[in-house]
């Protein structure tokens, strides 16, 4: 674990890990997909428009998780001065930004059919979009502020500040009426048919194997940057170990 936080250790760690990552999720994806097109029945309400859930659903899920996951290190990078927890945080930004991109986007290719309207001011969609500028806050005060710590201390507070967002987007089909049907699946068990609560499962591991190899990348990516001028690193530039 200790490898985990230090720049060497986890540059080579991830390096054997991010290949099978991305194959893994490549291979479930596919079955989910296949599962999801050809196997699945037709909703008895919204027909083949609900096949869409399967990637909605699964974006969505990663785009809260993954905010809520770079809040923590953003925590713990504040709090220890550790700067690999700022790595991470920084590394998971641009997956969380797609993942959040792509729940937007097939919602509305969802909600045209089912709604009448790609977009509507609803209060998940609302907070979703929202969570979307987070993101690329995050990003854009990452890339305009030349001094890395203090890049990394003022994306630790949007971070912190915008984590309020994730409750507010869960629990808004709850606290508001709103288009946006509420959750299929709860601690108390789950309202669709156990093949389509499969595929959806399998989906939701296939982004989640994607954004930790794409995490994984990106984050040596950073390493690299900021610990060139550490012997380790040049040597590894040098024969190619990117």
């Amino acid at each position: 674990m200790r490898s985990l936080f230090d720049p060497q250790g986890f540059y080579f760690f991830a390096g054997k890990t991010i290949k099978p990552l991305f194959a893994l999720a490549a291979v479930i994806a596919a079955v989910a997909l296949y599962l999801g097109f050809f196997v699945c029945p037709i909703d008895a309400t919204q027909g083949n428009s609900y096949r869409i859930i399967f990637i909605h659903v699964s974006s969505a899920w990663m785009s809260m998780l993954i905010y809520v996951l770079m809040a923590v290190f953003s925590a713990f990078a504040l709090a220890t001065n550790n700067r690999m927890c700022s790595i991470f945080a920084a590394a998971m930004a641009p997956t969380g930004a797609f993942m959040c991109f792509l729940a937007l986007f097939s919602g509305a290719v969802w909600g045209r059919p089912t709604w009448g309207a790609y977009w509507v001011w609803d209060a998940r969609l609302t907070s979703e979009l929202i969570l979307l500028f987070l993101y690329l806050g995050f990003l854009a005060l990452q890339s305009s502020i030349a001094d890395i710590k203090r890049a990394d201390k003022a994306c630790a507070l949007i971070a912190l500040v915008g984590v309020v967002n994730v409750p507010i987007i869960y629990f808004s089909v709850r606290w508001w009426n709103t288009l946006h049907q509420g959750a299929s699946i709860t601690s108390r068990g789950s309202s669709i048919a156990t093949i389509m609560l499969v595929t959806l499962l399998l989906m939701v591991a296939a982004f989640w194997l994607y954004s930790l190899a794409a995490t994984f990348a990106r984050t040596r990516t950073i390493i690299l940057e900021r610990e060139r001028r550490e012997a380790w690193a040049q040597e590894a530039a040098i024969k190619g170990e990117i």
